[in-house]
C-alpha cells in the first residue's frame, strides 16, 4: 500500500485530478459551513477504474482532507489506497449507487441543518423560492430506516430515487449526484440554498406556491444562464480560486 506522500508519483493523472477536485470540495463545503465534524460524506470515482471510488478518511475534519490523504476503495469494500478507515454508512450508501448508476461519479451526502429540516418535513421541498422551484420534479424521498449500514436497504434506495439525481432520506438529510464534481457540487449549492430559504420562510408566515405553468418555465429557461464548461464549471472554479486565496494545503 503506498504511503501519502507518493500518492501523486504513483497514480494517474486523472487519478490525481479527480484528487485535486474532490479534496477541494471537502474544503469548499468546510468553509461554507456544510460540513459535520468527522461524519457526512462526499465520493468520486476514478475516472480511469470504474469500480473503484474516492472517499474521505474517517476520523478527520473535513477541513484536514487532502488530495493524498484521499482513500480509494472498490465497490466491495476493500481499500486500494490509504491509511485511513472509512465510515461504513458512507461506503455502504455510496458504493450501492456508484455501483448501479453508471452516470453517478459524484455523489455528496450532508447533515446540515436546513437540509435535515426539510427532509423532516412532511410536505419535503415546496416550489416556493427561486431555488425550490428547479428542483420541482426531480427530486425523489426515502423513509427513514436508521443509519444507513445495511446493504440490503441500497435497493430501496435506488428504487425512491428513481430517474432523479436527488434524493431526500427523510427525517436524515439529502443524497445529491451528478455526472462530474462540478455538477454534483452546483446541484447541492442551490439545494442548500432552496432548503434555507424554505426554513426561513416558514418562520414568516404562509408561503406563497409558485403554479406549475411558471415552474415549467423557470425549468425550461435555466440553460439560458449557464456558462461554458459544462453544469457547474465555472462555479466550482470560482471557489477553489477562492479557496486558494485562503489555503493550499488541500492540494498536498
Amino acid at each position: 500500500m503506498a504511503t501519502q506522500a507518493k500518492i501523486a508519483d504513483i497514480c494517474s493523472e486523472a487519478e490525481w485530478n479527480a484528487r485535486l477536485e474532490l479534496a477541494a470540495c471537502y474544503r469548499i463545503f468546510d468553509m461554507l459551513g456544510w460540513s459535520e465534524s468527522i461524519y457526512n460524506h462526499i465520493s468520486v470515482r476514478v475516472p480511469d477504474e470504474p469500480d473503484a471510488f474516492l472517499i474521505n478518511p474517517f476520523g478527520l475534519l473535513w477541513g484536514e482532507v487532502t488530495a493524498s490523504n484521499l482513500v480509494k476503495i472498490d465497490i466491495d469494500g476493500n481499500t486500494l489506497s490509504g491509511n485511513y478507515p472509512v465510515n461504513k454508512a458512507g461506503f455502504t450508501q455510496h458504493a450501492y449507487f456508484h455501483r448501479h448508476l453508471d452516470w453517478a461519479h459524484a455523489i455528496v451526502h450532508t447533515h446540515t441543518p436546513d437540509t435535515m429540516a426539510v427532509c423532516a418535513t412532511e410536505g419535503g421541498l415546496a416550489p416556493t423560492n427561486f431555488y425550490s422551484c428547479f428542483f420541482q420534479g426531480h427530486i425523489g424521498y426515502h423513509d427513514f430506516e436508521g443509519i444507513t449500514v445495511r446493504e440490503e436497504e441500497g435497493a430501496r434506495l435506488l428504487e425512491n430515487l428513481g430517474t432523479n439525481r436527488i434524493l431526500m432520506l427523510r427525517n436524515h438529510g439529502p443524497v445529491v449526484m451528478g455526472r462530474t464534481v462540478a455538477e454534483m457540487f452546483l446541484s447541492y449549492y442551490m439545494l442548500q440554498r432552496a432548503c434555507e430559504v424554505q426554513v426561513k420562510t416558514a418562520s414568516m408566515g404562509k408561503p406563497i406556491i409558485v403554479p406549475p405553468e411558471v415552474i415549467a418555465v423557470h425549468q425550461r429557461d435555466q440553460n439560458q444562464v449557464e456558462l461554458p464548461g459544462g453544469p457547474g464549471h465555472a462555479d466550482l472554479q470560482a471557489w477553489i480560486r477562492k479557496l486558494d486565496s485562503i489555503d493550499r494545503s488541500w492540494r498536498d
